[in-house]
């Protein structure tokens, strides 16, 4: 978890961006247009990476075992095995809602 923020280093609109005076809404409007004035900046995101992988089977899932029997002083016994070989990831899924990215820096709701 916590893997999906972003290296880019925002200011967040409540705060000064520097010495000069600036009043909290003067900052919000300024933190909005430079959001506005970027082509690539959404505060939506639409696909993800899945945690899920495929098997040499094709079977889908979050984590694979093998049964394997121990024989231990004339016992049998059945342990589970993890696999952690030959395993593919799902790669990138496509979101059915869109969600707000971790890192948009404007407040959502009023109070």
């Amino acid at each position: 978890m916590g893997g999906s923020g972003s290296k880019a280093k925002w200011t967040w609109p409540s705060t000064s961006s520097g010495a000069s005076g600036d009043s909290p809404s003067e900052v919000t409007e300024q933190a909005l247009a430079r959001l506005r004035g970027s082509k690539h900046a959404t505060p939506f995101i639409f696909t993800r990476r899945s945690s899920l992988y495929y098997d040499e089977d094709g079977d889908l899932a979050h984590e694979f075992y093998e049964e394997t029997v121990v024989t231990k002083n004339g016992r049998k016994k059945a342990k589970l095995k993890r696999i952690q070989k030959n395993l593919i990831p799902q790669g990138i899924v496509k979101l059915d809602n869109p969600r707000i990215h971790v890192d948009f820096p404007v407040i959502l709701c009023e109070t």
